[in-house]
């Protein structure tokens, strides 16, 4: 008998129909070459290095989020999100796919100014980023609807205006390099979703923008700043 109320199973819509109940949400940092060098990484020398975000930081597609507190740095960052659908711990590269129920387009929103104070006096990014409606993310297709997204065309769009362009064949670790490499570290179950890293042109967002994510093949994830 729980003492409290639980709170709800959170969940993301499957093109095909179904939901896909959120376990975990892992990110990679840094994980295209022209993002880390613009956030002042060098990106040969970094081996692949995750954050997480609570689940309940999922925004559904056409929602309007908040605009956070505490900040006034307030970013946007596209991703390929990948879903896990079969369990697996110290998982092969030549096996990792397997694992893959499906993909989305999700943002990784970040309170720049706050990941960036933590960053520098050597303290957890938690604050700067995961906090509520961080990890907003469109319905996910599955692999027997669109295949393995191995290239294609990532893209954000402010008010119509193009802020992020890029293509997913671009990341430094892929998506079975990446899982492999995320396995090592945590047992990875059904239900897990891995926000795969942003590429260059992250920036700011203000209340009233509207954004429109794309990863091509994908559904279009719509969200828009409350004024």
């Amino acid at each position: 008998m729980y003492v409290v109320e639980p709170s709800p199973t959170v969940a993301v819509p499957v093109t095909t129909g179904g939901e896909f109940p959120v376990r975990r949400i892992y990110c990679v940092g840094r994980n295209y070459r022209a993002h880390a060098i613009e956030m002042g990484a060098d990106p040969d020398r970094e081996a692949p290095f995750f954050f997480t975000k609570p689940s309940d930081a999922i925004v559904a597609n056409g929602a309007t989020i908040p605009y956070p507190a505490r900040t006034e740095d307030y970013q946007h960052e596209i991703e390929l999100v990948v879903a896990i659908g079969k369990a697996g711990a110290a998982i092969a590269v030549g096996q990792a796919l397997d694992h893959v129920f499906g993909y989305a387009v999700g943002l990784d929103m970040t309170r720049r100014d706050l990941q960036m104070i933590a960053r520098n006096a050597g303290r957890p990014w938690d604050m700067g980023k995961a906090f509520d409606h961080s990890a907003p993310c469109a319905a996910i297709s599955p692999v027997g609807q669109v295949g393995h997204l191995a290239n294609g065309a990532i893209s954000l769009e402010i008010n119509g205006e193009v802020r992020q362009a890029s293509d997913v064949s671009l990341l430094i670790w892929n998506v079975a390099e990446t899982i492999a490499d995320l396995s090592t570290y945590v047992a990875l179950q059904p239900g897990d979703l891995i926000y795969t890293g942003t590429p260059e042109g992250v920036g700011p967002v203000r209340r009233g923008d509207h954004l429109v994510g794309k990863v091509a093949g994908l559904t279009d994830l719509v969200v828009d700043i409350a004024r």
